[in-house]
């Protein structure tokens, strides 16, 4: 069984965002084209210097473990050109804020292009919760007068001493919007992945604290620093932020070769003949599936994928493989020593030992004799056992008789083998794909 459709009802969250980010940028750009034509062309070295650096940060994108997609230098270069008001000595350079969101959203387009030339996959969700971030923090600090001079921004040219509650209240206003920039990011994932809005909010959160927290003193340390320095303050903030980024650019291929390493592995039960082809990456797609909607976190799903894609790997002992590979319907006994003995394979690996953990349970029943159910056994257990069952039961591309015989099966051992929150998931997951 491919889960393909399970995106489908979070794809109306994405273009909602999408058409109010198209929306704002087409109100930006017309209020900045008015502008220019009543006024002419004020401060073009401020907009030139800014603009080149978001385009830039936005050509160096990266892409991060959890299927993110980054853009480390133009959102902080985006935040510093929100927050910039005084630029040189002169305290000159001052741009509206309908030009400063014109320039943000026209410098993304520019900077996602050769990206698009290059065939390269576009992450418009990603894309669109930061421009809205940054417009939003535009609206914050340049728009709604919260002090008796009026914006942030305007306060902030009148405040001669009192950059230090100029810097506190960069600081506050950056925060806020990387809280916001999480939440959209949050609702729009958790949309398309069908997953619970709590659990990924709080993995987003944690994203921001490791990478958003550089990106917002990156862009406060720009903006504080365009007074005494001018314009040289972008480029001598920045590099330090891109040499970050490659940093994490290193560690995300790293990651991904440890992925790809993972899933090769997981197809020598299949080669070998004990396994039916793409066994283990249907159950590994339906047990991610179903610990979404159960609301895990990001790292028990990576642990519950790697389980469930070498949840087999312990067949390969065997003397002769089970017909189909369908361990559900080998003895208790067999299913005890092929768990046992892939979790010994995957300790001998020495960093996977909450996967070998997993892998070990993943035979157990819910509840065992004379007692209520085990909570001994791991979520994870629970869901690959489930899912394994499911997958053993209807194969690859079974009809919709078939897949519900399947569920039907696996409800009759609610009783002993199956926990029922498992179950109830994996028939949500099984009818949002029919």
């Amino acid at each position: 069984m491919t889960l393909v459709g399970v995106n489908r009802p979070g794809l109306s969250i994405t273009w909602a965002f999408t058409c109010l980010a198209a929306l704002v940028a087409a109100a930006a750009v017309g209020a900045s084209a008015a502008a220019l034509t009543q006024h002419g062309v004020q401060n073009l070295d401020v907009v030139v210097v800014f603009a080149a650096a978001i385009t830039l940060g936005e050509a160096l994108r990266i892409w991060l473990p959890g299927d993110r997609e980054a853009a480390p230098v133009g959102t902080a270069a985006a935040v510093a050109f929100v927050l910039t008001t005084k630029i040189g000595p002169s305290g000159g350079g001052s741009v509206d804020a309908a030009t400063v969101v014109a320039v943000v959203a026209m410098s993304t387009i520019i900077g996602v292009l050769p990206h698009l030339l290059a065939g390269r996959p576009l992450e418009l969700a990603g894309i669109v919760h930061r421009f809205l971030a940054i417009s939003a923090l535009t609206v914050i600090w340049r728009v709604i007068p919260f002090t008796s001079h009026g914006s942030f921004a305007e306060a902030g040219r009148a405040w001669e001493g009192y950059r230090w509650l100029l810097a506190l209240l960069m600081l506050l206003a950056v925060a806020v919007i990387l809280v916001l920039d999480a939440l959209l990011a949050a609702m729009m994932r958790a949309g398309a992945e069908n997953a619970r809005l709590k659990s990924v909010l709080a993995d987003e959160l944690r994203f921001t604290a490791a990478l958003g927290s550089a990106i917002g003193c990156g862009g406060v340390l720009i903006a504080l620093a365009a007074e005494p320095m001018g314009l040289l303050a972008v480029p001598v903030f920045l590099a330090p932020l891109l040499l970050t980024q490659f940093a994490f650019r290193r560690y995300s291929m790293v990651r991904e070769t440890y992925n790809q390493t993972i899933r090769s592995l997981s197809r020598v039960t299949e080669l070998g003949g004990y396994t039916e082809t793409g066994h283990s990456r249907r159950v590994a797609s339906l047990a991610l599936a179903m610990g979404r909607d159960l609301g895990m976190v990001e790292r028990a799903l990576r642990d519950l994928e790697y389980a469930a894609l070498l949840h087999d790997i312990g067949q390969l002992s065997l003397a002769e493989p089970i017909p189909g590979g369908a361990t559900v319907m080998a003895a208790p006994m067999e299913q005890r020593r092929i768990a046992d003995l892939g979790a010994a394979v995957v300790r001998r690996t020495g960093v996977l030992d909450d996967v070998a953990d997993i892998i070990e349970r993943q035979c157990e029943p819910y509840r065992r004799h004379h007692q209520t159910d085990d909570r001994a056994v791991p979520l994870s257990s629970r869901i690959i056992k489930a899912a394994n069952a499911y997958d053993d039961l209807v194969g690859d591309g079974g009809s919709q008789a078939r897949r519900r015989e399947a569920l039907e099966r696996i409800h009759l051992g609610l009783a002993y083998e199956y926990d029922p929150r498992v179950v109830s998931a994996l028939t949500r997951v099984v009818t949002r794909v029919e």
